[in-house]
């Protein structure tokens, strides 16, 4: 698949593009990068522009300046401006990127036509987010290979590591190729931010999906979304992880497919 490199804001934002028809825009999550949309991104280009978008400290994206949510709010406005983005666009987050995702619906709704997020948080409870101040703690101590563990069983349901015990090397190797100081700022955004109360003001049409087994946002959490953003929707994927594209797409994509338009 022909892949077109993207670079805004002065090689701030980088992302690739593929594909051709209505903007749809994807936000990777914190412990896997783009590459994990690569089981459905054929799917997608079939009928869309994609764009995917490298968060800061990921594939050349530089850190944000400040560890901040409005920061990375501003880097994907930047990003939509520099990227010539359809103000129809479809805007998909996981994870992270879903929460990222969100915070940008919430601050610029004009931009988007649908939202879709996966296994995200508009906030964390006090254990939530004790587990990224841990993450970061042993990043700061041990580097990011320190944490590929950690990384995997958050990112894959129980049965599924069982089955592919390689996966965890494999979270190793992505995990080294992020800025460490940029995955710590991300761990702290995780911390302090609380969409919580502005969910009631979102009119961008918004479709949940959860993986049922999901660690790092499980089931409530999304849900909590789903409850006061008037007409959401939601669906829960059977014996799923945190990233529905890369352990269940076919799943996924049939989730999706009606509300996006694949």
């Amino acid at each position: 698949m022909q892949m077109e490199q993207l670079s805004a804001g002065r090689g701030a934002l980088t992302a690739v593009r593929t594909g051709t028809g209505p903007d749809l825009v994807v936000l990777h999550s914190l412990l896997a990068d783009r590459h994990a949309f690569d089981p459905v991104l054929p799917a997608f280009a079939a009928r869309h522009r994609v764009t995917l978008f490298n968060l800061p400290g990921f594939h050349g994206s530089q850190p944000a300046m400040l560890a901040l949510m409005d920061a990375y709010v501003a880097v994907i406005e930047d990003g939509f401006d520099e990227f010539d983005i359809e103000k129809d666009a479809v805007l998909i987050g996981n994870g992270f990127g879903g929460t990222v995702a969100l915070a940008f619906a919430l601050a610029h709704p004009e931009r988007i036509s649908k939202l879709v997020l996966s296994d995200a948080a508009a906030g964390f409870p006090p254990e939530g987010r004790e587990a990224f101040a841990v993450m970061a703690e042993k990043v700061a101590d041990g580097g990011l290979g320190s944490i590929a563990e950690i990384a995997a069983k958050r990112v894959f349901s129980p049965a599924y590591l069982a089955a592919h015990p390689d996966k965890i090397e494999e979270r190793k190797k992505i995990l080294l190729g992020i800025d460490p100081k940029a995955f710590q700022a991300a761990c702290k955004i995780l911390q302090e931010t609380d969409l919580v109360p502005l969910l009631h003001h979102l009119r961008v049409p918004t479709l949940v999906v959860c993986g049922q087994f999901d660690q790092a946002t499980p089931p409530a959490l999304n849900n909590q979304i789903v409850e006061k953003v008037a007409g959401a929707k939601y669906i829960e994927l059977p014996g799923c992880g945190h990233c529905p594209p890369l352990e269940q797409p076919e799943q996924f994509l049939a989730a999706i497919k009606e509300f996006v338009g694949l």
